[in-house]
């Protein structure tokens, strides 16, 4: 493969998490056959950068290269998800039932996506030597995928008795649930990219600089989720923007896997540099 197309493709990739953000925030995308047509084109042009920059060594080799590929597609998987079925969908306030039912759908299955990446990445670290801290940040991953698991699936239900036209209030301990277990499913993910970002440095993976700077943005985003609090804030059109508000950023359910998702990225290069 052309070495320069590798690179367009690899620097599309880096992009695309941010991009992906802001399509799916911005609400007058949703509008029947553009958010659809739109979907399609990012989440298609995806899919050729990665095969582009070395998803194709999964069909040539299970070890190596092949895993460090399979790792790589399985952490940029729920962002590629996202921007197929996200786009427009914009904070839950602005979207219907159907639409926050589908979300919550999305969620659950990028949060067994992302778990099973962390897995396969874990094993690729051993087999280039690191255990400590890949297992440590394995065991992050591990319990963070189950905390999302409970959380998501419990909103789910709710949305889903109120779409089938049950309008009985739950319980207000529930609410609390919910905040206190996602509280835990963000700040384990983020230890958990902390600890594989140290893991990948440690087997040259990474550089030096860039796991520093992993570990410093999640350091930075668990202290914004401990000033917020264990109370997940309200977010509607009666209050401050979600953007301005560091502290909800930190906490919404997709951005602790934004790190992960550029992790992908970088082993699905290396992958490809090892083809080569």
């Amino acid at each position: 493969m052309n070495p320069s197309v590798r690179r367009i493709g690899y620097l599309f990739l880096c992009a695309f998490p941010f991009f992906a953000l802001v399509v799916a925030s911005v609400r007058p995308l949703r509008t029947a056959g553009l958010s659809q047509v739109v979907g399609v084109v990012l989440f298609t042009a995806v899919a050729v950068a990665a095969w582009v920059v070395g998803l194709r060594m999964i069909r040539l080799q299970s070890e190596g290269p092949g895993k460090l590929a399979l790792a790589g597609v399985l952490l940029i998987a729920p962002y590629g998800i996202i921007s197929l079925l996200w786009v427009g969908i914009g904070p839950p306030f602005q979207a219907t039932l159907s639409e926050n039912y589908m979300r919550f759908h999305v969620l659950v299955w990028n949060s067994i996506l992302m778990t099973i990446g962390f897995v396969v990445l874990k094993d690729a670290l051993y087999e280039a030597g690191e255990r400590f801290y890949s297992s440590l940040g394995f065991a992050a991953a591990l319990s963070a995928g189950v905390a999302y698991l409970i959380c998501l699936n419990l909103t789910l239900a709710q949305v889903a008795m109120v779409l089938h036209g049950d309008k009985t209030p739950l319980p207000s301990v529930l609410g609390d649930f919910y905040g206190a277990i996602e509280f835990v499913a963000c700040i384990l993910t983020y230890a958990a990219t902390a600890l594989f970002a140290t893991a990948m440095s440690r087997v040259r993976f990474l550089g030096r600089i860039p796991a520093l700077g992993y570990v410093t943005a999640s350091a930075i985003l668990v202290l914004l989720i401990l000033v917020r609090g264990l109370e997940f804030p309200e977010i509607s059109a009666n209050t401050a923007p979600w953007y301005t508000r560091p502290g909800v950023i930190a906490g919404i359910p997709a951005i602790p896997w934004f790190m992960p998702t550029l992790f992908g990225v970088v082993l699905l290069r290396r992958a490809g540099e090892a083809r080569s």
